[in-house]
């Protein structure tokens, strides 16, 4: 998960980080059934396989997240690859909370399946207002079966965000309908209003990893704000504050990370092991945990219904 981390700059300069502050920065989520080519379409677009663990490659299927990006029509897209199975849901909620937009990915040979459901329906409880359809696999089946496939994903999104997105054929394996799903990205790209760079940091961790010669590093996407080295930072809910050695954009060296982007921050002064998923890293004493919260429930249509004082799981970030 690090191996594109080379090095840390130790000074307030960067070409890079020039180059990345004047590009739009959009995050792309996938979601999909397990094995309907989201990885594989993925790689396709960016030259990033996003399955890096050695139980992902061996078993064929993504577990954890997955990350990549691709700079298409002064656009930066930040791709966030998401596991299909039901296992994983959890690992995918990780990723879906910071996505600006996500491609619904749904095999032609196999159409809707329990977890297009379960993904979709997470996306629109999150509020994602802007996607993309893709029938992967559209090389392997004949034109009657991709028609019948575009229907019943007409049909599904009926109602929804989605209503109205272009549904295109494409292939991660023979590279059909890659060149218009760029275009697609590119068009969606210029509805999206940019995050805003001067509000409050904000960056959720979703990775804490060690790496020699640097130490702690933790990955996330940076939801508000910006960041730059030197910066002193407090990890919530821990209360632990700590200064920045390094910033990374999508793996290269730069001095500040804008609202938007894929970030990894070196951080000295504590172990991996102390940050984990689900922290977020803000400007010192802004902010306050809590034990209590109030909120507005949404009940899915498919649910069952929810027993007056019944247990659930609570999912932030």
């Amino acid at each position: 998960d690090h191996r594109d981390l080379h090095s840390f700059p130790t000074r307030r300069s960067s070409d890079l980080g020039t180059v990345a502050c004047l590009m739009k920065n959009i995050i792309v989520g996938t979601a999909g059934h397990i094995d309907h080519g989201k990885s594989t379409l993925v790689r396709a677009l960016t030259g990033v396989d996003t399955d890096r663990l050695e139980e992902e490659k061996r078993r064929g299927i993504s577990i954890d997240l997955g990350f990549a990006h691709l700079d298409y029509a002064g656009t930066r897209f930040g791709f966030v690859d998401v596991p299909g199975h039901e296992r994983f849901v959890r690992n995918m909620l990780a990723g879906a909370g910071g996505i600006d937009a996500v491609i619904l990915v749904i095999a032609a040979d196999e159409s809707i399946k329990p977890q297009t459901r379960e993904h979709f329906d997470i996306c629109r409880l999150l509020g994602i207002r802007h996607g993309i359809i893709a029938l992967t696999k559209a090389d392997t089946v004949d034109a009657d079966i991709l028609e019948l496939a575009r229907l019943e994903t007409a049909d599904f999104v009926a109602g929804s965000f989605l209503e109205g997105a272009p549904i295109l054929h494409v292939s991660g394996v023979t590279g059909l309908g890659l060149a218009e799903l760029r275009n697609a990205l590119a068009h969606l790209a210029a509805k999206i209003p940019g995050r805003d760079p001067n509000g409050v940091f904000r960056l959720p961790i979703d990775r804490s990893f060690s790496l020699r010669g640097f130490g702690t590093v933790v990955t996330g996407t940076l939801l508000s704000g910006t960041v730059r080295i030197e910066d002193e930072v407090e990890v919530y809910p821990t209360g632990r504050t700590l200064r920045v050695r390094g910033v990374q954009v999508h793996g290269g060296a730069v001095s500040a990370a804008s609202a938007g982007q894929r970030t990894a921050l070196n951080l000295p002064g504590i172990e991996a092991s102390e940050l984990r998923r689900g922290m977020i890293l803000a400007p010192p004493g802004l902010f306050r945990p809590t034990l209590s919260i109030d909120c507005a429930f949404q009940l899915l249509p498919s649910a069952p219904p929810l027993k007056h004082r019944a247990p659930i799981h609570f999912h932030a970030g």
